[in-house]
């Protein structure tokens, strides 16, 4: 292990335009001492999957609330793997039905944080989720 701090890459894929709270989460994430690369809104799984790639992230982030959260997860994890980069740490937040909660972990997402959780707890998971 490293003394380098973690760094997390924190995206909004696909056509959802509300960020406010992955923005919260990136500021608590830096705030806590680690890296943080913020995509930007609209980015594909391909230019998220890519930054990931480019910044040597140890986790990346995801944000979604557009419903399209099977699709967008399933898309990031499949190119992680394809490129390689299995490694990185899938995580991610937003609008996302319980019953959906089980198929998204099955599919290699280490953990879904959903409406109420605090940056606290966010800021813990990965400190204790994500290894340098």
């Amino acid at each position: 292990m490293t003394d380098s701090p973690l760094r997390i890459v924190v995206a909004k894929p696909g056509l959802d335009g509300h960020d406010r709270g992955a923005k919260v989460v990136a500021r608590a994430l830096r705030d806590a001492g680690m890296e943080v690369i913020y995509t930007g809104l609209h980015q594909t799984p391909e230019q998220i999957v890519e930054a990931a790639i480019q910044e040597d992230a140890d986790a990346v982030g995801l944000s979604v609330l557009s419903g399209a959260h099977m699709t967008l997860f399933a898309k990031v994890i499949e190119l992680l793997k394809t490129k390689d980069a299995a490694d990185i740490v899938v995580f991610g937040g937003g609008i996302i039905p319980e019953a959906d909660l089980t198929e998204l972990e099955g599919m290699g997402v280490a953990k879904v944080f959903t409406p109420g959780a605090t940056t606290t707890e966010i800021v813990d998971w990965v400190r204790g989720h994500v290894a340098v």
